[in-house]
């Protein structure tokens, strides 16, 4: 999302919003640090550390800053908090919700105040092997836990209709094949209880395993390749296709050996376009991580070379149907 226009952005927590989150608790609890957390880019992420008693605990408090993103989807907060409780209800390693302040009457900002998963975010990691992995067995048993009723539902970020060919690219046939195609119908798909934003920087490692998956305000109902394809695009980017091919390859097998994914080419292709459709720059949140080795340039190389392998897939698949 878009982060300009913002709310104003407390650089600590002021003491109207530290009462609100000690009311939340019924006072019980002693707020001994505020951290503010990176890697996000339309809203301020703090870590708050508790004690009571020889007691101690990590909770999160988001405040939605990103005043767009409010006005596009003034219900944020009520998206969030629903969402952590059904991820919570399927046994899915997620944040538990602990309380929401709907319109920031309380602690300032539209805000949901969260428990603190243990972890921290991988991008560059020792074995990617392992590493690209654990990313599709995550995502593999979010899929596999079915669905339920929830009252958000996917909708396409962008209108395929209206995709223009890249700028940068330097395979134009490529992307305006691929235009073709995301204009054509929709594959069927069974709705399934999906992240939608599911990508290395939204999954906590601990001791070289996954242990948690955050930011869920954008779940939905929606087809499960949408996942797989935000996921894949985000891989191409950091890694290059490759990275992002052994993802898939490892969730398909997660996925019961393929028997349960949906996948089809066509959600790839749909998430790579509304990922360009604003531009081509390097996401702020992995340079506040710490990423250093991609330009645009880089990115512009990758995507072309990874719209080069979606395109390959496709035409393998339907020769296949």
């Amino acid at each position: 999302m878009p982060e300009s226009q913002e709310l104003q952005r407390n650089e600590g927590l002021s003491e109207s919003v530290l009462a609100w989150i000690r009311g939340q608790c019924g006072g019980s609890w002693n707020i001994r640090d505020v951290r503010p957390l990176l890697g996000g880019i339309s809203s301020a992420v703090y870590e708050l550390i508790l004690e009571k008693g020889g007691e101690s605990a990590r909770w999160v408090l988001r405040q939605y800053t990103d005043r767009v993103w409010l006005e596009e989807e003034p219900d944020l907060v009520a998206h969030e908090s629903a969402a952590l409780q059904a991820a919570s209800e399927y046994g899915i390693m997620s944040p538990k919700w602990l309380a929401s302040d709907d319109d920031g009457s309380g602690g300032g900002m539209p805000s949901v105040l969260m428990s603190r998963l243990p972890g921290e975010v991988v991008l560059m990691p020792a074995d990617r092997v392992d590493w690209l992995r654990g990313l599709a067995q995550a995502l593999a048993q979010l899929h596999l836990q079915g669905t339920k009723t929830f009252p958000w539902t996917y909708f396409s970020y962008i209108d395929p209709n209206r995709f223009s060919i890249p700028e940068w690219t330097g395979k134009p046939d490529v992307w305006r094949e691929i235009a073709r195609i995301i204009q054509g119908p929709e594959p069927a798909y069974t709705p399934r209880f999906i992240h939608r934003d599911y990508h290395p920087g939204n999954v906590l490692w601990k001791h070289g395993r996954v242990s948690g998956i955050v930011d869920w305000v954008n779940a939905c109902l929606g087809p499960s390749g949408i996942d797989v394809g935000h996921c894949r695009v985000n891989l191409a980017q950091l890694h290059g296709s490759e990275a992002a091919d052994r993802f898939l390859a490892a969730y398909l097998e997660c996925m019961r050996g393929g028997q349960a994914a949906e996948y089809d080419p066509y959600w790839d292709m749909v998430t790579l376009a509304c990922y360009v459709s604003d531009g081509l720059e390097v996401y702020r949140g992995w340079i506040d991580l710490g990423i250093t080795h991609l330009d645009e340039d880089v990115l512009a190389e990758r995507l072309d070379k990874y719209a080069e392998g979606l395109l390959q897939g496709h035409s393998a698949s339907f020769t296949a149907r």
